[in-house]
């Protein structure tokens, strides 16, 4: 082989679809093991087939095919010619603790922020940043890379190891996976599979849009917080200059290696040994029960064939478990209404026990049940509050700001545990879990809304496959018990849930060119806005604001509540309302527009809309 080198081309079939929500061409990519080596001259230019032909410069990699072979190749990098970007322009690709920005053309008004030479000096920072972290000299690093099922997914992988080879860093490819499987790698001890990852890229935008893409970083610690993503960011923008200078460029090649591995039959079977051992180590515990699952075209179709199945259960009905970037059926999405819907129909249609449904990435989750009651928001962190508070009586439930003040008393006057209302995103929960846990304070849940949920048991990985396995653990145990079989063990698990009639979120967005705000930052403005409603609504008899409360204020009255808020990254303010009639619903509305009437940069129409409805 000395002396030979070769491009990794994959092999690449371009398909046309007409989609009737997206009426636009793309292309289905490749198999994960299919690819074909082709042969091109050292240090020599070459096209990039998944980038419209564009000319790349090449750098070494070393390409391991198999136990057997090693082939030492020139990998392609980023194009010679590359836009002029600054340390803002990477900045804003930050979303909280993870990266997201667009990564392909075809929505009017979105160009494309997330190009192959900014994912290639991502991942290079990435790589950075581990090193530092790790101070190891004595070997070299390894990372695990997968991704979802968007149509950019394998271009950005190939530009993701590119960058991590930049730093040295070996990678280890897992192809279609979930974000929780890929924090899972950083855990597995197994050298066959190339594990544990000193870390893990995801590559995914959750629910986005098609055109959308990101990552998701971790390590055997966990996912990346804010700090560490800025960090990255602005290391990126520091190699993304040096990578767009050749001489630069080459000062920093190193020999690494690309192996690609089937990590998540390692995942799916931890799954199964879980539900197993819940039932007293039956091969089938789930025979019998019927249960379909809504993958939404995401990554989660492997629930049915790779976790049920094996398990006993009949998954006929399920649907849109092929991987489809453009996402044609429904929003893969526990929140959305229409994906909700979708689950619940083929529950009823089927007959069936229970019904799943999946986010893009698997993180998030929910459930259905016979009746077709679904499972989601308050009523999933009930139903897995009273599976945990069965398990660890009296602990704490971490949960995110806009739950109901019916779910505290649920967990608090029903259960016997204690409630820890805290701030939204799902990083927050958990962190604030593990904080607890730190100080003495047990707790074995943090769950938001959204249907992100981590468990102590499960190292705090956000996984919303592992949620569903403690619902079917349940379901499990209790037929192997004797105390029923079907989903209506579930259902009387959140018998006495006190719900609202009425439960709405209004978006109040602010203007940031608006003289009002006279050059502040929103967030400035924002929080003026907060500090005058609870000021106007510390005279008012009829209300209460909530003596503990983590974000925004959050006010008491006519049955009911609300909470505003600040949004975590836009310049919004997000207004929840619970009410038990919607005449109150309207009642609380009208007491937030009499506090902001004179906030001219506040976009209140939403809200009047509410408040002229009755």
């Amino acid at each position: 082989m000395e002396g030979k080198v070769f491009q990794n081309f994959n092999v690449v079939q371009s398909c046309y679809r007409q989609n009737k929500q997206f009426k636009t061409r793309y292309q289905r990519e490749p198999d994960l093991f299919m690819s074909t080596l082709l042969p091109c001259p050292r240090e020599k230019m070459a096209f990039n087939l998944n980038s419209s032909m564009r000319a790349h410069t090449l750098s070494k990699y070393q390409f391991v095919l198999s136990k057997q072979r090693t082939f030492y190749c020139n990998a392609t990098s980023s194009s010679a010619t590359v836009p002029s970007l600054d340390k803002n322009d990477f900045l804003k690709l930050q979303n909280g603790s993870d990266i997201r920005g667009v990564a392909v053309t075809g929505v009017e008004g979105e160009p494309v922020s997330l190009p192959e030479p900014v994912t290639e000096a991502i991942a290079a920072a990435f790589g950075q940043w581990l090193l530092h972290k790790k101070k190891a000299e004595s070997r070299r690093l390894r990372v695990s890379v997968g991704h979802d099922s968007r149509i950019s997914a394998q271009t950005l992988l190939e530009a993701v190891s590119r960058g991590l080879g930049v730093s040295g860093l070996d990678v280890v490819q897992f192809g279609l996976a979930s974000t929780p499987a890929m924090f899972n790698s950083t855990l597995t001890e197994d050298e066959s599979f190339l594990c544990p990852a000193d870390g893990a890229i995801m590559i995914t935008a959750s629910h986005l849009p098609y055109n959308r893409n990101g990552f998701k970083f971790f390590t055997s610690d966990g996912g990346l917080g804010k700090v560490d993503i800025k960090n990255i960011l602005e290391r990126a923008a520091d190699i993304y200059k040096k990578l767009s200078d050749e001489n630069l460029r080459k000062s920093q090649r190193e020999s690494s290696s690309i192996t690609k591995v089937d990590y998540m039959s390692v995942y799916t079977s931890g799954l199964v040994k879980a539900v197993r051992k819940a039932a007293g180590d039956l091969e089938k515990p789930l025979e019998g029960f019927h249960i379909v699952v809504d993958a939404g075209n995401g990554a989660g179709g492997f629930f049915a064939a790779k976790v049920l199945e094996p398990l006993g259960a009949i998954t006929s009905g399920s649907q849109f478990l092929e991987p489809d970037g453009m996402f044609p059926n429904h929003i893969p999405n526990p929140e959305d209404k229409a994906a909700m819907e979708a689950i619940t129909k083929a529950v009823l249609d089927n007959k069936a026990d229970l019904g799943i449904i999946f986010d893009t990435d698997v993180d998030r989750s929910a459930a259905v049940d016979s009746s077709g009651r679904e499972f989601n928001r308050n009523r999933l962190i009930a139903l897995l509050s009273a599976i945990v508070l069965e398990e660890h009586p009296g602990t704490t439930i971490v949960t995110d700001s806009v739950t109901s003040d019916g779910l505290t008393s649920f967990i608090e006057k029903k259960l016997g545990g204690k409630h820890h209302r805290f701030k939204r995103g799902y990083k927050n929960v958990i962190d604030e879990a593990i904080r607890l846990n730190s100080v003495g304070e047990e707790s074995h849940l943090a769950i938001e809304t959204s249907g992100h949920g981590a468990l102590k048991e499960n190292h705090w990985l956000d996984d919303g496959a592992y949620l569903m396995v403690k619902i079917l653990n349940k379901l499990a145990a209790a037929r192997a018990a004797g105390q029923g079989s079907g989903s209506k063990v579930l259902t009387d698990l959140v018998e006495g849930l006190e719900e609202p009639k009425v439960a709405l979120e209004l978006r109040l967005k602010i203007d940031k060119n608006h003289p009002d705000l006279e050059g502040s930052d929103f967030r400035e403005y924002g929080e003026k806005v907060l500090q005058h409603v609870s000021n106007s609504i510390e005279t008012n008899p009829n209300l209460i604001i909530a003596p503990v409360n983590y974000e925004g204020i959050r006010v008491s009255g006519f049955g009911g509540w609300f909470l505003l808020r600040l949004s975590l990254h836009d310049p919004v303010l997000p207004l929840n309302i619970e009410a038990q009639s919607e005449d109150d619903a309207v009642k609380l509305g009208l007491v937030v527009a009499t506090a902001v009437k004179e906030f001219n940069a506040l976009d209140t129409c939403a809200l009047s809309n509410l408040t002229h409805s009755s």
